[in-house]
């Protein structure tokens, strides 16, 4: 049966992937963007099946977070599945940061990475009924630390704590909350870390010696959004190659 759902930073990337994933398996999708219209605008049209659209809205801004998610499910009539992918990533190391940066920072980051996601999640919740799922897009760094961009780590380990809030909050309903924990991916955003022998650095951070692309997270999500994976509600899932392990 064909679901309705809503993934946000859905232009490139990990996100992109995603509506990709989604579409393939028959879903209709919202393709949120931030910024980059054309970019949105280019996933749009190479995602199979019909019924999608493109959404637009500055996740730091609540009342367009709000009217991004009424359109989203007026246009796909509801939303079951909310994927929170979008993210800022912006480095303010404490030592070489002015503390209006610093403070502007935090700011920023917070505001997309953490809050914009609880507001997404209520938002999308009103429009949400039984079988609905929420997968969070945290990160590797939201557990072994962010040292040149912490308020991108705490962002992602506040991402993580509201996973399992709402899990136990919605769980009566039937509604179902997960978290995936992604370590290096190809993405543009780490397009940077990963260029000249930074890539072979990150890659040997795994002893499978490579890293993830986007369709591998976009599958993991995919799995969890699935009613197959109802009973997982609160978990996170480490998703970095085994380059970071923990109880």
């Amino acid at each position: 049966m064909s679901r309705s759902v809503l993934v946000t930073g859905a232009s490139r990337g990990i996100g992109a992937a995603t509506a990709r994933a989604f579409a393939a398996a028959g879903d209709r999708v919202a393709v949120h963007y931030g910024a980059s219209f054309d970019a949105a605008e280019e996933v749009l049209k190479d995602l199979p099946g019909e019924g999608h659209v493109v959404v637009q809205a500055d996740l730091a801004d609540a009342d367009a977070v709000r009217r991004m998610v009424d359109e989203a499910a007026a246009a796909l009539g509801g939303i079951d599945v909310l994927v929170n992918n979008a993210a800022v990533y912006a480095p303010h190391p404490i030592r070489q940061t002015a503390y209006d940066e610093w403070q502007q920072a935090w700011a920023d980051t917070l505001g997309v990475n953490l809050v914009g996601a609880a507001n997404t999640c209520w938002c999308a919740v009103q429009h949400m009924g039984r079988g609905g799922r929420i997968v969070n897009v945290s990160s590797r760094g939201a557990f072994r630390g962010e040292p040149n961009q912490p308020a991108y780590g705490a962002g992602k380990a506040g991402l993580v704590s509201l996973s399992q809030s709402l899990a136990r909050a919605l769980g009566p309903e039937g509604i179902a909350v997960t978290a995936i924990a992604p370590g290096w991916t190809t993405t543009d955003m780490a397009a940077e870390a990963l260029s000249g022998d930074g890539y072979d650095r990150r890659r040997l951070e795994s002893p499978l010696e490579r890293v993830a692309s986007p369709d591998e997270v976009a599958a993991a999500i995919l799995y969890l959004a699935s009613p197959a994976a109802e009973f997982a509600t609160g978990t996170v899932l480490d998703f970095n190659g085994g380059s970071h392990l923990r109880m």
